[in-house]
């Protein structure tokens, strides 16, 4: 029993530091990309995010999100309109007709379209 409860101790105290690890190693690899010029925006501007990042991980502020918290999100942006107007936000966040842009480029574009009838 007292091997079992110093595994798991031991267990639990490697989580946090094979977390920060991992953030360390994205850290590189982000670095790596920020100076490679392939991240797409402007280098000082990578660097920062990248520093930033690592810090907010070490913080335990960036945990992987639930894979529902994105619709949750989306569901909680619609919310500002009401009747056809919410529907039609749903509709471009859930089944867009077409998606334009990258995240890289700056966003994403999602449109509906909705025919209606002449009245």
């Amino acid at each position: 029993m007292a091997t079992l409860l110093v595994s798991a101790g031991a267990a639990l105290a490697a989580g946090p530091s094979r977390e920060i690890a991992d953030a360390q190693e994205r850290y590189r690899q982000e670095m790596a990309v920020c100076n490679s010029g392939q991240s797409h925006q402007d280098v000082k501007i990578c660097r920062t995010e990248a520093r930033n990042a690592l810090a907010e991980a070490k913080r335990g502020g960036l945990a992987e999100a639930a894979p529902n918290q994105y619709s949750r999100n989306a569901v909680q942006r619609c919310s500002e309109f009401q009747g056809d107007e919410r529907t039609a936000c749903e509709a471009r966040v859930f089944n867009p007709s077409r998606v334009d842009g990258s995240v890289s480029g700056g966003g994403l574009v999602r449109e509906s379209v909705i025919v209606v009838p002449v009245r």
